[in-house]
């Protein structure tokens, strides 16, 4: 399947025949470094990218109809010299590098999956990520297959201990199946990207128009290469523009007596992550609280978590709580799972600390997901356990997806 350019046709292809099945949507500027044209390696082979989907998808029972609650990401198609495909999709604010395996006709009972469910596929044991309904909403080049711009279907993600991804794709049976592993596009030797850094992506346009504060008109000025939610620095209300500029875009305004971020928006430092020092840039900043159970008595608990952005290393978050500062970043696999609720991941093993509801109460900046007002999400914290005291380690689940996020206690002179 193809788009022209020019008229958004598209195509496909029949054997030797072309036949046109209507017109793709247009694209959302996602800002994204990558671009039809883009070329790199990937273990030692060469790859264009020639392709792309804009994908669309939301939790299990939502309405995907409805756009303003549609979560949004872009998948690249990467073709190799040797003619073999892959795909070069986002994922929580990195990249996984994906190739097509052959279709299994053994899969489990797919309807009855929900995440942070173990199960085995091929003798091997994963645990579901997430499992959401999706839909395209785009498409760009060159594809090598027909998508189905209509109807939505179940995406299901698979992760294991060898921090490895496995999307089930329903859109047909038996399901596609994609094997990723999570990547870094310095390591993929890119060439013919868009060039542009977070200070010079469109300024506060997208699609060639400019970009207003849906509250109070203001201009708002977008600088991450794939911005979901910005604050507006005038009204301070929160503005969905994960579907780029439309008629309504969605705010909410939130009221708080907050004292300014204690490292300001804009910032940028060297920073120790993940064993590799970079420079990375404050651009995101949010403060959240923990939710006590009715009747427990327990007191509320606030923290402050810094989104930190570097253009070819991703994001990472900077974490000011009440037990200090750390550094932490999604990773991309799961923890094995040991005794008394222990965890090991990556060498390190982890104790649970504690499990509580956590509420997001303000933000400021720009974000790569959707920043809902007042949206809780299911919190367990880990600790390391012995000489390994200084790692931290916690999971994240909402919205029929699990997160896992990896870290660093830092002290306050190593952040100032």
């Amino acid at each position: 399947m193809a788009v022209c350019s020019f008229c958004k046709s598209t195509l496909v292809r029949e054997n030797e025949l072309l036949r046109r099945i209507g017109q793709s949507a247009e694209l959302f500027d996602d800002h994204s470094p990558l671009a039809l044209g883009t070329r790199g390696r990937y273990q030692g082979e060469p790859f264009l990218l020639v392709g792309r989907v804009q994908m669309a998808s939301q939790p299990l029972g939502s309405n995907i109809a409805d756009p303003s609650d549609a979560a949004r990401w872009s998948e690249w198609h990467a073709l190799f010299d040797n003619g073999h495909s892959a795909w070069l999709s986002e994922d929580n604010g990195g990249y996984v590098f994906s190739l097509e395996q052959p279709a299994l006709h053994a899969l489990p009972d797919l309807s009855t999956l929900s995440a942070g469910q173990a199960l085995i596929v091929e003798q091997q044991p994963w645990v579901v990520g997430s499992v959401v309904m999706a839909q395209v909403l785009a498409a760009q080049g060159e594809l090598a297959f027909k998508p189905d711009f209509q109807n939505t279907y179940r995406l299901i993600e698979l992760r294991n201990t060898q921090d490895q991804v496995l999307s089930l794709d329903t859109s047909e049976l038996p399901p596609r199946r994609y094997l990723g592993q999570s990547v870094m596009l310095e390591s993929l030797s890119l060439s013919g990207t868009r060039d542009e850094g977070p200070e010079k992506a469109s300024e506060g346009r997208i699609n060639g128009r400019g970009l207003s504060c849906p509250n109070c008109g203001n201009a708002l000025t977008v600088k991450l290469s794939s911005t979901q939610s910005i604050t507006c620095e005038s009204c301070d209300s929160v503005v969905d523009i994960s579907q780029g500029l439309g008629a309504a875009l969605a705010h909410h305004q939130h009221h708080n007596g907050t004292i300014a971020p204690l490292v300001p928006l804009g910032t940028t430092g060297r920073l120790m992550v993940n064993g590799q020092i970079g420079d990375w840039q404050v651009v995101g900043y949010l403060e959240r609280c923990d939710v006590p159970e009715r009747g427990s008595g327990d007191e509320v608990t606030f923290w402050r978590e810094y989104l930190l952005y570097h253009r070819q290393r991703g994001f990472a978050f900077l974490v000011d709580a009440e037990d200090g500062w750390s550094v932490v970043r999604t990773v991309t696999g799961v923890p094995s799972v040991h005794r008394a609720g222990a965890v090991r991941l990556r060498g390190v093993k982890y104790r649970p600390l504690s499990t509580y509801q956590a509420q997001t109460v303000y933000v400021l900046g720009a974000f790569y997901w959707r920043v809902k007002a007042g949206q809780l999400d299911k919190v367990t914290d880990y600790v390391g356990e012995g000489v390994q005291h200084g790692r931290r380690l916690s999971s994240e689940a909402s919205d029929g997806e699990i997160i896992w996020s990896q870290g660093q206690s830092l002290t306050a002179n190593e952040v100032m």
